[in-house]
Protein backbone atom coordinates (compact mmCIF):
# COMPACT_ATOMS: atom_id res chain seq x y z
CA UNK A 1 0.00 0.00 0.00
CA UNK A 2 1.05 3.46 -0.76
CA UNK A 3 0.57 6.17 1.42
CA UNK A 4 0.17 10.37 0.22
CA UNK A 5 -1.11 12.31 2.93
CA UNK A 6 -0.23 11.06 6.97
CA UNK A 7 -1.82 12.12 10.19
CA UNK A 8 0.37 12.81 13.04
CA UNK A 9 -1.69 13.73 15.98
CA UNK A 10 0.78 15.47 18.94
CA UNK A 11 0.27 17.16 22.26
CA UNK A 12 3.66 18.20 22.39
CA UNK A 13 4.45 15.09 24.61
CA UNK A 14 7.79 12.39 24.56
CA UNK A 15 5.08 10.03 23.23
CA UNK A 16 2.96 11.76 20.67
CA UNK A 17 6.55 13.02 18.97
CA UNK A 18 7.56 9.30 18.79
CA UNK A 19 4.64 9.47 16.62
CA UNK A 20 5.86 12.85 14.19
CA UNK A 21 8.90 11.41 14.15
CA UNK A 22 7.59 7.79 12.61
CA UNK A 23 5.02 9.28 10.31
CA UNK A 24 7.67 11.62 9.17
CA UNK A 25 9.94 8.20 8.87
CA UNK A 26 6.92 6.86 6.37
CA UNK A 27 6.46 10.19 4.24
CA UNK A 28 9.75 10.25 3.65
CA UNK A 29 9.91 6.31 2.33
CA UNK A 30 6.74 7.25 0.07
CA UNK A 31 7.11 10.72 -0.48
CA UNK A 32 4.47 11.77 1.99
CA UNK A 33 3.11 15.02 2.94
CA UNK A 34 2.35 15.00 6.97
CA UNK A 35 -0.67 16.44 8.44
CA UNK A 36 0.45 17.77 12.01
CA UNK A 37 -2.51 18.27 14.09
CA UNK A 38 -2.79 19.68 17.74
CA UNK A 39 -6.34 20.16 19.02
CA UNK A 40 -7.12 22.60 21.54
CA UNK A 41 -9.36 20.91 24.26
CA UNK A 42 -11.81 23.17 25.16
CA UNK A 43 -13.63 20.24 27.07
CA UNK A 44 -17.01 21.28 25.30
CA UNK A 45 -16.69 25.15 26.10
CA UNK A 46 -16.43 26.34 23.00
CA UNK A 47 -15.32 29.96 22.69
CA UNK A 48 -14.26 29.55 26.43
CA UNK A 49 -10.79 31.51 26.15
CA UNK A 50 -9.41 31.62 29.45
CA UNK A 51 -5.97 31.14 30.54
CA UNK A 52 -5.62 27.71 30.47
CA UNK A 53 -6.95 27.64 26.40
CA UNK A 54 -4.66 30.11 26.03
CA UNK A 55 -1.74 28.04 27.20
CA UNK A 56 -3.11 25.25 25.41
CA UNK A 57 -2.76 27.59 21.56
CA UNK A 58 0.69 28.76 22.76
CA UNK A 59 1.77 24.89 23.47
CA UNK A 60 0.29 23.55 20.25
CA UNK A 61 1.42 25.85 18.19
CA UNK A 62 5.33 24.92 19.58
CA UNK A 63 4.41 21.45 18.93
CA UNK A 64 3.37 21.80 15.14
CA UNK A 65 6.67 24.02 14.95
CA UNK A 66 8.60 21.36 15.96
CA UNK A 67 6.93 18.73 13.35
CA UNK A 68 7.49 20.80 11.12
CA UNK A 69 11.11 21.44 11.59
CA UNK A 70 11.66 17.71 11.88
CA UNK A 71 9.82 17.22 8.52
CA UNK A 72 11.91 19.86 7.00
CA UNK A 73 15.64 18.23 8.15
CA UNK A 74 14.10 15.08 6.58
CA UNK A 75 12.76 16.62 3.50
CA UNK A 76 9.39 16.50 4.77
CA UNK A 77 6.46 18.43 3.92
CA UNK A 78 4.74 19.11 7.05
CA UNK A 79 0.98 21.11 6.93
CA UNK A 80 -0.01 22.15 10.19
CA UNK A 81 -3.35 22.37 11.86
CA UNK A 82 -4.24 23.56 15.02
CA UNK A 83 -7.97 23.09 15.84
CA UNK A 84 -10.38 23.29 18.86
CA UNK A 85 -12.26 20.99 19.88
CA UNK A 86 -12.53 16.89 21.05
CA UNK A 87 -9.66 16.11 20.36
CA UNK A 88 -10.45 12.40 18.89
CA UNK A 89 -13.73 14.32 17.34
CA UNK A 90 -10.97 16.69 15.26
CA UNK A 91 -8.56 14.36 14.43
CA UNK A 92 -11.24 11.80 12.52
CA UNK A 93 -12.59 15.23 11.27
CA UNK A 94 -8.79 16.51 9.92
CA UNK A 95 -9.07 12.64 8.41
CA UNK A 96 -12.10 13.68 6.38
CA UNK A 97 -11.07 16.98 5.28
CA UNK A 98 -7.81 16.34 4.20
CA UNK A 99 -8.34 13.24 2.48
CA UNK A 100 -6.11 11.08 4.85
CA UNK A 101 -4.71 7.69 3.51
CA UNK A 102 -2.68 7.07 7.08
CA UNK A 103 -2.93 8.34 10.84
CA UNK A 104 0.46 7.76 12.76
CA UNK A 105 0.06 8.29 16.61
CA UNK A 106 2.09 7.49 19.77
CA UNK A 107 0.68 6.05 22.81
CA UNK A 108 1.62 5.95 26.33
CA UNK A 109 1.56 2.28 26.63
CA UNK A 110 -0.39 1.58 29.44
CA UNK A 111 -1.48 -1.78 30.08
CA UNK A 112 -3.35 -3.91 32.69
CA UNK A 113 -5.23 -1.83 35.28
CA UNK A 114 -4.28 1.59 33.67
CA UNK A 115 -5.28 0.37 29.83
CA UNK A 116 -9.09 -0.18 31.91
CA UNK A 117 -8.75 3.58 32.94
CA UNK A 118 -7.51 5.32 30.43
CA UNK A 119 -9.74 3.10 28.23
CA UNK A 120 -11.05 6.47 26.91
CA UNK A 121 -7.89 8.12 25.59
CA UNK A 122 -7.61 10.17 22.57
CA UNK A 123 -5.71 7.18 20.44
CA UNK A 124 -8.33 4.24 21.80
CA UNK A 125 -10.88 6.62 20.29
CA UNK A 126 -9.46 7.38 17.25
CA UNK A 127 -8.50 3.59 16.85
CA UNK A 128 -12.29 2.76 17.52
CA UNK A 129 -13.77 5.62 15.23
CA UNK A 130 -11.56 5.50 12.33
CA UNK A 131 -12.26 3.93 8.84
CA UNK A 132 -8.44 4.32 7.54
CA UNK A 133 -5.26 2.49 9.03
CA UNK A 134 -3.94 3.81 12.21
CA UNK A 135 -0.46 3.19 13.44
CA UNK A 136 0.00 3.71 17.07
CA UNK A 137 3.30 3.77 18.00
CA UNK A 138 4.30 2.39 21.46
CA UNK A 139 6.52 3.43 24.22
CA UNK A 140 10.44 2.48 23.28
CA UNK A 141 9.24 1.89 19.57
CA UNK A 142 12.80 2.64 17.23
Amino acid sequence: MEYDRILAPTDGSEPSDRGVDRAIELAARFEATIHAIYVIDQGGRPGDWDIAVERQEATGEAALDSAGERGEAAGVEVEKHLRRGTPAEEILACVDEADIDLIVMGTHGWSGIDRFRHAGSTTERVIRGATIPVFAVPPGED
